[in-house]
C-alpha cells in the first residue's frame, strides 16, 4: 500500500519554509503521495520533488490539464470560461496561437519606458517617508498597473480587481473563493462588452476581440472572458512574488547584495536566481492522469492528481549544487519557475522585464534599503510563493 505524507503535520514551518520539508522527500524519492493542507484544493494528490522527473511530467501529454478528458469540470472554467491553463492540444495551440498573434515580443519590449515612468513614479511617492511595506508600495502597484493598462482595465476598477485576485489565487476561505470567482465573472463579462461596443482603442483585450488568425478563426466571448481572467491574473500575482521574494533574498543575503551593488551586470543572473531560488509558484496547477502511466516507477492511475513541485524541483542538488545557496552568480540555466513545454508562462517575458527594473530602480534610489522588521506571513496554500508584507527601511 502506498504511504501518503500528509504536508500538514509539518505545521506553519511547511508554510513559512517548505524546502527542508521538500528536501527530506527528494530524499526518498521523487514521487510522493501527500495529504495537502487544509487550505489547498485537494485532499491527496502526488508530488514530484525531483527535478528531470518534474520537467518530464510538465511535458508528457498523459498528463491532461483539460478536466474534461477524465470526465469533471472545475468551478474557474464553469464560470469563468475555458482558457490556457486547462487546455490541452489542439484546442490549447489554437488558444495560444491566437494570443500569440496580439502578445508579441514587440510589444513587450515597448513597454520598457512605461515599466521605468511607473516604477520611478512609485518610488518617488514612496521614498520620503523613510519605510514602506514594500509589497503595497512596489511590488503590487507596479505588475498590476502594467497589466491592467496593457489589457484596457480602469484605473478605478483596479482595487476591486486585487481583492478578487488575491482570494481566487490563495483564498481565505472556500466561501470567499467561490463568491470572487463569481464576482470576476461578471466582470470581465462587463469589460469584454464595453470594449467591444467601443471599438478599436489600442489595448491587448480591444485587440484580442479583433484578433483573426490565417483560417478566421477568432475567440469566443467564453474564451475571450478566459483569456482576460489568464492574462490579469498571471500577469501581475507572479510578479508581485518576484519582486517581494527578490528583495528579500537580497536583503537576508549581504553579500550577494553588495555584488549586485557593485556590478549591475550581474541583474539578470541575479533574477534568474531568484527566480530558481524561491520562485513566484511553488507548484504547478494540477494535471491529471488521462491514462494510467507511471512516472519514475510510480504507478498513477486514469484520473489521479498530479502536482508539480517548481520550488522543490528548483532545489534539487542532483541539478542544481549546494541548492539551498542564493548564488546570483551561478548557472540557474533550465530552471522551472515559469514551468516547462507548452504551458510554459506567456508572459515570462513581460514578468522578467519588471522584475529587472524594480529591483535596478529600487537599488539605485535606495542605497540603505534594510528590512524594517521581519517579513509578514506566507501566503496559504501551495501555488504561489510569496509573502503578504514586506517591511524595509532606507
Amino acid at each position: 500500500m502506498t504511504r501518503v505524507i500528509d504536508l500538514s503535520e509539518f505545521g506553519d514551518g511547511f508554510r513559512t519554509d517548505p524546502h527542508p520539508v521538500y528536501a527530506r522527500l527528494r530524499e526518498r524519492g521523487p514521487v510522493h503521495r501527500v495529504r495537502l493542507p487544509a487550505a489547498d484544493q485537494y485532499h491527496e494528490t502526488w508530488l514530484v520533488v525531483g527535478y528531470e522527473e518534474a520537467r518530464a511530467a510538465l511535458a508528457d501529454p498523459r498528463l491532461a490539464k483539460d478536466t474534461g478528458r477524465i470526465g469533471f469540470r472545475f468551478m474557474d472554467e464553469e464560470l469563468i470560461g475555458r482558457y490556457l491553463l486547462v487546455a490541452d492540444p489542439p484546442q490549447h495551440t489554437r488558444l495560444r496561437g491566437i494570443v500569440t498573434r496580439a502578445f508579441t515580443a514587440r510589444r513587450v519590449a515597448e513597454l520598457e519606458p512605461r515599466i521605468q515612468e511607473i516604477t520611478d513614479r512609485l518610488l518617488d511617492e514612496m521614498l520620503p517617508h523613510g519605510r514602506a511595506d514594500l509589497i503595497d508600495a512596489l511590488a503590487y502597484p507596479l505588475p498590476i498597473t502594467v497589466i491592467s493598462e496593457l489589457l484596457g482595465v480602469p484605473e478605478l476598477d483596479r482595487e476591486r480587481f486585487r481583492k478578487l485576485s488575491n482570494e481566487v489565487v490563495a483564498p481565505s476561505d472556500p466561501g470567499s473563493e467561490y463568491d470572487s470567482f463569481v464576482a470576476l465573472a461578471e466582470y470581465l463579462k462587463e469589460l469584454i462588452e464595453d470594449k467591444r461596443c467601443a471599438g478599436p482603442s489600442g489595448d491587448l483585450l480591444s485587440d484580442l476581440i479583433r484578433t483573426t488568425a490565417e483560417d478566421g478563426d477568432r475567440l469566443s466571448v467564453e474564451e475571450l472572458r478566459g483569456m482576460a481572467y489568464i492574462l490579469l491574473i498571471a500577469g501581475h500575482e507572479t510578479t508581485v512574488n518576484l519582486i517581494g521574494n527578490g528583495v528579500l533574498a537580497l536583503l537576508t543575503h549581504p553579500d550577494q547584495l553588495a555584488a549586485l551593488r557593485a556590478d549591475m551586470s550581474l541583474l539578470e543572473g541575479a533574477v534568474e536566481e531568484v527566480l530558481r531560488w524561491e520562485g513566484p509558484v511553488e507548484n504547478a496547477t494540477y494535471r491529471y492522469a488521462a491514462e494510467p502511466l507511471e512516472i519514475a516507477g510510480t504507478a498513477v492511475e486514469r484520473g489521479e492528481p498530479v502536482m508539480i513541485g517548481l520550488t522543490a524541483a528548483d532545489r534539487d542538488d542532483a541539478r542544481y549544487p549546494e541548492p539551498d545557496r542564493f548564488d546570483i552568480r551561478r548557472d540557474n540555466r533550465g530552471h522551472l519557475a515559469f514551468g516547462h513545454g507548452i504551458h510554459y508562462c506567456l508572459g515570462a517575458p513581460l514578468a522578467r522585464l519588471e522584475g529587472r527594473i524594480a529591483l535596478r530602480t529600487l537599488l539605485e534610489r535606495a542605497p540603505h534599503l534594510a528590512l524594517d522588521g521581519p517579513p509578514g506571513e506566507w501566503l496559504p496554500g501551495t501555488l504561489m510563493r510569496g509573502v503578504r508584507r514586506l517591511p524595509v527601511r532606507w
